[in-house]
């Protein structure tokens, strides 16, 4: 399978709402906001997936690098889907590919590219992927 693109290419969809605050002075969703939208969907479903407080688990997943391909604009009022999927599950690391949707559109409003690297809690030493998260985000592996 190529990387997902359309929104029924993702098994997992998260609902974010957008806030007043996230529109700028040209009417749209702020492109930083996005950041925070890839952020949320990816611990969300973290937290969801694992019935876990994951910012107590032993080792914690820290944010390596993120991109984003803007396609078109996101507005308020109106909620944003943001697709799930995983396209590489490594020993220490997960990449994740996030598709921002909003309204019918099966085409995207944005591709963001997000990875985490997990550590040890307490030294922050590069550690393995905690079984619970593994186990969580096996199933979105493409």
């Amino acid at each position: 399978m190529s990387e997902p693109r359309l929104r029924t290419d993702f098994a997992v969809l998260r609902t974010i709402t957008t806030r007043w605050e996230d529109e700028d002075v040209y009417g749209h969703v702020n492109n930083v906001v996005y950041y925070s939208y890839f952020d949320t969907a990816v611990n969300g479903f973290l937290i969801d997936a694992t019935g876990t407080d994951i910012r107590r688990l032993d080792a914690v997943g820290l944010v390596k690098e993120t991109r984003c391909e803007y396609l078109r604009e996101l507005g308020f009022p109106a909620d944003v889907q943001a697709g799930l999927a995983v396209t590489r599950l490594g020993t220490s690391s997960i990449v994740y590919r996030i598709a921002l949707f909003q309204g019918d559109d099966d085409e995207p409003a944005a591709i963001g590219h997000f990875v985490h690297v997990y550590v040890d809690a307490e030294a922050r030493t590069v550690t393995p992927v905690p079984d619970v998260i593994r186990e969580a985000v096996a199933p979105l592996v493409v």
